[in-house]
């Protein structure tokens, strides 16, 4: 019977990403162990909105595919309300961590891929079948992964690179989802860290969403709101503007890390020029809507994973991606942890680098995300980890696969 393909528009995307949110919700209170383990709340509902989908797939024989043009929205909001509650003070707070972070994550883009490039040989495939399930897919995501297929796919004995290249990307986001927690909950109970206690501290505030226990006090109205998205959008504005400008330069950058420093200039000038004004970061309004965006944003992104397209290469991908699991899970438990300082902004740092060596970013704030939300706020891992893993990744990724590649 010839599969039939249903495409679901904008609009019905975005209403269906909602109550797969509320789905992943209600589970994670129902749950224990989701939460007791910090599994994001959106997670879990796209991971049973895509298994769903795959359900549907093998019975009815049709096909969903999802347009994620809203997603891709999201996204930049997201990113834009990290930089406008973004402080120097954090930044200078962070210097020697992000220094620190940045050499670790640099340097293990090049194991990542003698990881994938070993394996690869040792199962009689071709090296460059490790790179794209290496850093090509898992570190840079999927953008990368399309990006450098054809090259795989032309001249390295791939030629299923974009396939393989996307299915990597994608199973690597949902292993980073599933992991991030968990290891985070093992470092504490190991070192015994209690976590950030909320003392009234405004270093104390959230970066994303409220606590568990706060949600019910938490109190906005609509003018906070309105306030907010007059500010983001106004940010993602110039944004817009100091990416373009950039680009005809030469020098290309994903429209949300523009957004990002913007905001950050933006929450660190405005204020102090105008002092009487009511700007929104460190707001319950700001937090809200942070959380909003990257919730939807990680439901979205996983119920729309076609997990059907991904079984022809369930073989070889298990273990290449198996084994990059194993050892990025002990890399970070063994090695990350103590080098980043074994306290509790280590832990966090721990729940989201385990997205960024096998997700993408976003997974990455995700979990920090679900661990803040449990045991206080962690404001320098919100600050250094989006600046490391959506910036230099990237522009290293590039150099490091090519060098491979020649």
């Amino acid at each position: 019977m010839e599969t039939q393909t249903i495409v679901i528009v904008n609009f019905m995307t975005f209403t269906i990403g909602i109550m797969v949110y509320f789905a992943g919700r209600i589970l994670t209170q129902k749950v224990g162990f989701l939460r007791e383990y910090n599994i994001p709340e959106p997670v879990t509902g796209g991971i049973l909105a895509s298994l769903l989908a795959l359900v549907i797939f093998l019975v009815f024989n049709i096909e969903l595919s999802f347009e994620m043009d809203i997603r891709n929205t999201l996204l930049i909001y997201f990113f834009t309300t990290i930089g406008l509650n973004a402080r120097f003070s954090d930044l200078l707070k962070g210097g020697k961590p992000l220094l620190i972070l940045l050499v670790i994550t640099l340097s293990y883009i090049i194991f990542q891929d003698l990881i994938g490039v070993t394996v690869a040989q040792l199962m009689g495939l071709p090296p460059a079948m490790g790179l794209i399930t290496g850093s090509a897919s898992l570190m840079g995501g999927h953008g990368t992964a399309i990006a450098w297929a054809p090259e795989f796919a032309a001249n390295h004995g791939v030629p299923n690179a974009l396939e393989l290249g996307v299915a990597s990307a994608t199973l690597g986001l949902i292993i980073a989802s599933l992991l991030g927690g968990p290891i985070a909950k093992y470092l504490m109970a190991k070192h015994k860290i209690t976590g950030n206690k909320d003392t009234g501290n405004k270093d104390n505030e959230l970066s994303v969403g409220t606590s568990y226990k706060n949600e019910a006090t938490e109190t906005m109205t609509h003018v906070n709101f309105m306030g907010v998205l007059l500010v983001v959008h106004v940010a993602m504005i110039l944004g817009y503007i100091l990416n373009e400008a950039v680009t005809e330069m030469g020098i290309r950058l994903p429209l949300f890390v523009t957004c990002l420093f913007v905001g950050i200039l933006m929450s660190n000038t405005i204020p102090l020029v105008f002092k009487k004004i009511s700007w929104p970061a460190h707001t319950p309004a700001l937090a809200l809507f942070s959380e909003f965006s990257l919730g939807l944003f990680i439901a979205m992104s996983l119920m729309g994973m076609q997990l059907w397209a991904v079984a022809d290469l369930a073989g070889p991908l298990i273990i290449l991606l198996g084994m990059q699991a194993l050892v990025a899970a002990l890399f970070i438990v063994f090695v990350f942890f103590r080098l980043m300082g074994s306290d509790y902004l280590s832990v966090v740092l721990s729940a989201g680098f385990t997205g960024v060596l096998l997700g993408a970013t976003p997974t990455a704030i995700a979990n920090m995300t679900a661990v803040t939300k449990s045991h206080g706020a962690a404001p320098t891992a919100f600050i250094i980890l989006p600046l490391v893993g959506a910036f230099f990744v990237d522009l290293t990724n590039t150099f490091v696969i090519q060098f491979f590649l020649s």
